[in-house]
């Protein structure tokens, strides 16, 4: 019998496929059937600062809307006050009462006071996990790098010290040395890190020359990136490791283990194909284990990682110059211009 546990964040879970981030988790018959469908823990969705600033923000506005308009109008009325992230902490509380599964919290805030003080109320619901989400969105560009790095190092350290339970970093892909960043993490105490964070970028309309914020599903293609850090990471950070975009199938899963990831996070295939494809992802990956006579992960975790290839420069750019020198063999499938 194959046996797909795995550690994570100082968690036991009993296969690597988390539930990423997304609304889906916030209704919660969809907790039960992910549970029920094989999930090995849930993201709940991300707690945004932004988000409960505008909600504060256009309360008061509408609120204000009638004032003084009359003496009764500006006297009768109690003034209302927005909740702050209360109805996310009732949520955070209910969804880890109704499923048995870990509920890791994912927290994206703006200023450093926040950021602690959000953790810590997260924390007091009981969730298992802190997942922390980093992204820098500089418009000055004076702003230096070294600083927005040391101001993301200061606050997990910040958020270690605040609360008990594991706290992961989900990062962003742009930064000068990713390597080195989550190195100097790994030091600051992070349990774990998610590679990478799917960021949303903005699109124009040209037909009605304005911005617009397409929703995209991720592809398989666009798990390399996290595939090729999983790989240089593992066995070179104390942190536990989660591949995250792109992981589609059971095989885009397995081809995370052997790089050196834990775990790995899933949306898009959920959205996709439904929940119960979990399932199904589940058993591709038994089965591939049973073909390769893998009684369990750790048979063959990390083993086309960097510690553990023989050829040196599989990780480095002789890999991009090896593809180049095979472009001739490429040519014949693409015919010349004008046949």
């Amino acid at each position: 019998m194959t046996d797909l546990s795995t550690q994570y964040l100082g968690l036991n879970l009993k296969n690597p496929i988390v539930v990423g981030a997304s609304n889906l988790v916030t209704d919660f018959d969809n907790l039960y059937k992910l549970e029920e469908a094989g999930a090995s823990a849930i993201v709940f969705k991300s707690l945004f600062e932004e988000q409960i600033q505008l909600e504060s923000f256009q309360m008061e506005e509408e609120s204000g809307l009638y004032e003084d308009w009359d003496a009764e109008h500006a006297s009768i009325f109690p003034k209302l006050g927005h909740a702050g992230p209360e109805e996310h902490l009732y949520n955070l509380r209910t969804a880890k009462e109704v499923i048995s599964i870990p509920i890791i919290g994912s927290l994206n805030c703006v200023y450093e006071e926040t950021w602690e003080e959000y953790a810590i109320k997260m924390a007091e619901t009981g969730i298992d996990a802190l997942e922390v989400n980093f992204y820098a969105n500089q418009l000055d560009p004076k702003t230096l790098g070294t600083s927005i790095v040391g101001d993301q190092i200061n606050l997990l350290k910040r958020i270690k010290e605040a609360v008990k339970i594991p706290v992961s970093v989900k990062l962003s892909p742009y930064y000068t040395n990713t390597l080195g960043v989550v190195s100097r993490m790994d030091e600051a105490g992070a349990d774990g890190f998610i590679l990478f964070n799917r960021l949303f970028q903005p699109d124009i309309d040209i037909e009605n020359e304005e911005h617009h914020f397409p929703y995209n599903f991720s592809i398989s293609t666009d798990n390399r990136l996290a595939l090729r850090y999983a790989g240089l990471l593992y066995d070179n950070i104390k942190a536990t490791i989660c591949s995250n975009t792109g992981i589609l199938t059971g095989a885009d899963a397995i081809k995370m283990i052997l790089a050196g990831a834990d775990a790995v996070q899933v949306v898009s295939a959920i959205y996709k194909r439904g929940i119960s494809y979990i399932s199904t992802m589940l058993e591709e990956m038994e089965d591939w284990m049973k073909k390769k006579k893998y009684k369990r992960l750790s048979d063959f975790k990390g083993k086309l990682s960097r510690s553990n290839m023989n050829d040196p420069f599989t990780y480095k750019r002789a890999q991009y110059v090896d593809i180049l020198m095979k472009s001739e063999l490429l040519m014949q499938y693409h015919p010349k211009d004008g046949e």
